[in-house]
Order: C-alpha cells, then structure tokens, then sequence
C-alpha cells in the first residue's frame, strides 16, 4: 500500500466489546500490514492489559456507554480531537453509536478524512419508543448527518433494515454505504457437535444481561415450560445501563428453580455443545447478534424475534423460529415446539451451519472489511 505502514486506529467504547467483536480484525489487518492501535474507555484495567498483550498499542480515553452530561460528552469529542492530531492516522475505524458521532466530527475537526464508521446495531436509542429515547433520537440526526459526511467517509451496517433506515432519514448516502453481515465467527471454533442427550433438553439464553435482549421474556417462558427442560443463562451485567439486569436477579431466578445461572463465560462452544436450543427473544435493535451466528454455527436451532439483525441470521422456519417481540405465548409455544421435535431442531442446526458457512465466517468479515481498508487508501470507491 505504502512504504511505510498505513496507522489504522480502532474506536470502541468498551474494551471487553473489542476483544469479542473486533479483535481477530484487527490482528488480521496487522497482519496485511497495517500499524493498528486501538483507543477504548479506561474502565476495564484487565481487559486494557489483554489488549496489550496482544501487542496492540492502547489509548485509553475517557469514554462512557451510557450517559449524555453535556460536559462530559464534550470532553469525550475534544480527547477524541487530541489523540487524533497526536498519533496522525491513516485510516479510523469507529464502532458503535459514540465512537461513531464523537469521532467522526473529531475526525473532521482534525483533519482525518478516511474513516469507516461501523454501526453494530441501532440499539435504544433507534428502538425504544419512550419520550426520552424520541427525543435522543430526534437530537442525534444533525450529529450523524455531519458525522457521515465525509467524502471518504463509509459507514457499514450489519444489516440491510439498519442500512435503509439511515438512507432514507437522509443521515447518510447509500452510494458510502454497505452491508457486512455481523462481527463473523470462526467456524473451526464453532463447530457441530452432537446434541446433548439428557432426559431434558437444555435451552441457553446468552448475551448482555439487558431486559431489552430478552432476559425477562426468557425466564417468563422457562417459567411456563417448567420441568419440560432445563433453561441455562450465560452473559455478563453491564452495570452502567439503566436496562442491566444484577446478576443478584440471576441468582434469585436460580433459586426459584427456573434457570441455572452460569455467569459470565468466555469458553462458549462447550456452552453451546451442551444445549439443544438457544433463546434470544431480543428487541435491542441488534446489528446480527453474535450468539445467534455462533449458535447457528454449532447447528443449534434458534428461536428468536422477527426483528432486524435477529431475522438476518435466523430464517423462520429454515433453522429456526421467529416470534413477535414481547409475545411470551408465541416464545413459549416455539421453544415447546422444539423441545418436541428434535429431528426438527437437528435440521435446522444442519441448516443454520450452512448458513453461516455461506455468508457469515470470520474470513468473509475480515475479507470484505480490509477490501474496504484498501479501496479507501488507494482513493477507489468501495
């Protein structure tokens, strides 16, 4: 590309979402050349460490979620501003709604005019219909009109919904956008094994304890399907969201006999190996959510909502089921459904591992997004 190495920096707001989501990109783009560095919120000292393990040169800055103190916020955008002037990068690469608005004006305001802004998901702001979530919306326009405008700015969506919505709102052109389907899984990692072979079968809800991912929903189901399987939680609190559910409500639910809490885990294909069906009744605004693309690769059958990002990996019928959002009758009969077929369940597993296969490996993400890296850098139209 260049003689010397083209600087790629990484903005994310939380470390441990780097690690799981964006971490083999960025060692693969190391490895196609790039001097990569990474800059996330200073609130995680372990994850910040495994990041420098990996040899990735880190800068922590002073980046909250959640939260929008005017001041605060402001400090984020003008951090943002220095570090750019300071480390002078090639090419940036935003992810998530924060690092996509702050940096993407910091980026205009310091001279950095090639820039990738990745949207993992619309998430509250986007979804939730209470006044308080309209009216972030409504203010957050101007900011991603001005923060997607670059002439050689390109903002990728996880899926299509996501992408069309921003296009038609006038918040960015379709000809500097593009699909790239998820964060891609490793499908050598991921593999099919063979279903557990319990009296009960084993349903796994995984991911953000969130009430908007669905784990209110879930433990509703596990309570009308009670002593039909067992009903398995794994994931992580994420205390500075006002939709986090304590991990003290996990161990409560535990204790009513509705679900065995596993807690946080990082080792999920043995996770996976040991349930027959996984459950996210999400309605978060997800880009395509990591665990169903991982459980798909298990060929496990998913039961999960009719909504975007969700619907992207998970086709009704193929290898999973769909529901509405907040139906616990229709949630509660899908899942049953499965429970009592397993040649089912095995079907779709086979067939949901051919999906993945097709259109959402590790390789292909990491493909597509360094074809991206490369036509910005040589000044070609992606």
């Amino acid at each position: 590309m260049r003689d010397k190495a083209p600087r790629l920096l990484y903005v994310v707001n939380i470390p441990r979402f780097f690690l799981s989501h964006r971490l083999p990109l960025a060692l693969a783009a190391r490895q196609a050349g790039f001097d990569v560095q990474v800059a996330t919120a200073d609130s995680d000292a372990a994850a910040l460490q495994i990041i420098a393990e990996h040899g990735l040169p880190c800068h922590p800055i002073r980046l909250r979620q959640h939260g929008l103190n005017p001041l605060l916020e402001l400090r984020t955008l003008l951090a943002l501003r220095a570090l750019y002037r300071e480390i002078q990068p090639d090419l940036l690469h935003h992810v998530s709604i924060k690092p996509v608005i702050y940096g993407g004006i910091a980026a205009r305001l310091s001279g950095c005019d090639k820039v990738v802004q990745a949207m993992s998901g619309l998430g509250y702001v986007f979804v939730d219909q209470s006044p308080k979530a309209k009216l972030l919306n409504k203010l957050c326009e101007p900011a991603f009109k001005l923060a997607l405008a670059g002439e050689q700015t390109r903002t990728i969506f996880q899926n299509p919904d996501d992408r069309q919505r921003f296009v038609e709102r006038g918040l960015a052109a379709h000809d500097k956008t593009l699909v790239i389907r998820g964060s891609g899984v490793d499908e050598d990692v991921f593999r099919p094994r063979d279903e557990n072979q319990d009296d009960l079968p084993v349903v796994l809800f995984a991911g953000r304890l969130l009430m908007q991912k669905g784990i209110g929903d879930f433990v509703e189901m596990a309570r009308r399907l009670r002593g039909k399987a067992r009903f398995r939680v794994a994931g992580y609190e994420e205390s500075s969201s006002p939709l986090n559910v304590s991990a003290a409500q996990l161990q409560g639910w535990e204790a009513e006999g509705l679900i065995e809490w596993l807690g946080a885990r990082d080792d999920m294909p043995p996770v996976y190996a040991e349930c027959n069906i996984v459950c996210l009744p999400s309605t978060y605004g997800e880009g395509v959510p990591k665990v169903l693309i991982e459980a798909a690769s298990c060929a496990r059958a998913c039961v999960t909502t009719d909504t975007p990002g969700c619907r992207e990996i998970v086709r009704d019928g193929v290898n999973g089921l769909l529901v509405p959002t907040h139906d616990i009758a229709a949630l509660t009969q899908a899942v049953q459904h499965l429970i009592d077929n397993p040649a089912k369940r095995m079907k779709m597993g086979a067939a949901g591992r051919r999906i993945v296969l097709e259109g959402f490996t590790l390789r292909q993400v990491v493909n597509e997004t360094l074809s991206l890296y490369k036509a910005l850098l040589e000044g070609e139209s992606p």
